[in-house]
């Protein structure tokens, strides 16, 4: 048996992870411990409970107004000890986050592979978003591994010369449980979506980003704001981040308007009833530019660019900024024009099929020896 350290911090980290630790736990070829870091605490618990993972270490590193130089000493200083103890054969991370690159530095450290799930994903701009982009580049350049999500996540690696051998496409995780969840007859647990006027349109607003406080924030809040003032009869629902940059200005500019929702995060299958839910997105978050089209919804996403270009392509996924007046314009003609909607709300998957963890577990088996016949990689279908 081989034994895999799969070390993560938010909730993000955790939703997209749980199906690649659910199904290390039932394969008997390897011995698995889960290490939190705690980089997210309550919203990290919240998917941890919901998916039934009890870490076997929790390095509960967060504090109020952390700088990004704590979160990452923590870490390295932190798993040193844990990879000291347990001596994995291998290290899985995911993602963007500083624990990401905190647990690969980390683990270069102590010469232990790594394997990066959610490999390859590029925006071209280092300090957008910041500093997931910087991130997982440096993650990318330290690990072993890499298992890239869609094809052009891959050509992004290979021109970065990592070795084609070790780049596997296998489809997005979030996929998995997305679609596993999105089946299940879910009721909101929070008060407030059950009581959503069910013949009442719906916009989710997710906004968050790092390098959107201040002032990008307080124009995006103004666009959203002129929007929900022309459009009465629209519920706009806002769960909230419980950063003080992001909770203080956006309850100041939009907790008065009445058909504006401002409500605590909301637990993962909450969220994806609310994705179901809604008319269309307007976000900055990335899990949404990947969940949301799978389920048929258009979004608008409030960066100035992306690193998940495969939805733009097909035409589910707008780039819009965060200039209030532009937020304004896309918002009404997607409330006013049938057409555009439509042409907007085509279902198109371009990020998996459901098994992206199967497919990592599978190379991990054929890495270490367990299976003799290379698994095949993930490809996506046409756009229609």
């Amino acid at each position: 048996m081989k034994k895999i350290v799969i070390v993560f911090g938010t909730r993000p980290e955790a939703i997209k992870m749980a199906p690649v630790v659910n199904g290390l736990k039932k394969n008997k070829n390897f011995i698995l411990k889960t290490v939190v870091t705690g980089q997210h605490r309550k919203m990290l618990d919240q998917a941890l409970a919901f998916f039934n993972i009890k870490p076997d270490y929790d390095l509960n590193i967060m504090l109020s107004s952390q700088s990004l130089h704590m979160v990452i000493s923590k870490c390295i200083t932190g798993l040193r000890d844990i990879y000291e103890k347990e001596k994995p054969d291998i290290v899985l991370v995911h993602g963007d986050t500083t624990t990401t690159l905190g647990a690969a530095l980390a683990s270069y450290y102590s010469s232990i592979p790594v394997g990066h799930v959610e490999a390859g994903l590029r925006s071209l701009d280092v300090f957008n978003p910041f500093p997931e982009e910087q991130n997982r580049r440096l993650t990318d350049a330290l690990c072993t591994y890499h298992f890239a999500p869609t094809l052009k996540n891959k050509e992004n690696l290979l021109k970065e010369n990592i070795c084609k051998k070790n780049i596997f496409v296998t489809g997005n995780t979030v996929i998995d449980i997305l679609l596993e969840t999105a089946r299940k007859k879910i009721k909101p647990e929070n008060k407030i979506l059950r009581n959503i006027v069910p013949s009442r349109k719906v916009v989710l607003v997710t906004a968050h980003r790092r390098e959107n406080f201040g002032n990008p924030l307080k124009e995006i809040c103004r666009g959203l704001k002129k929007l929900s003032e022309e459009f009465k009869d629209v519920d706009f629902i806002y769960p909230l981040h419980l950063n003080p940059n992001v909770k203080e200005p956006v309850e100041k500019l939009l907790k008065k308007s009445k058909n504006f929702m401002l409500i605590p995060p909301v637990s993962y299958p909450d969220m994806v009833w609310l994705m179901k839910r809604c008319y269309f997105c307007f976000t900055d978050s990335g899990g949404i530019q990947e969940e949301a089209p799978s389920l048929g919804k258009p979004v608008f996403v409030l960066r100035e660019v992306t690193e998940r270009p495969e939805a733009v392509a097909s035409g589910t996924v707008k780039v819009i900024g965060t200039d209030s007046n532009r937020i304004y314009k896309w918002g009404k003609k997607l409330l006013t024009d049938n057409k555009v909607y439509e042409n907007f709300s085509k279902a198109v998957n371009p990020y998996g099929d459901g098994n992206a963890s199967k497919r990592i577990i599978n190379i991990i088996e054929y890495k270490f020896d367990f299976i003799k016949k290379k698994p095949r990689e993930w490809k996506m279908q046409r756009f229609r």
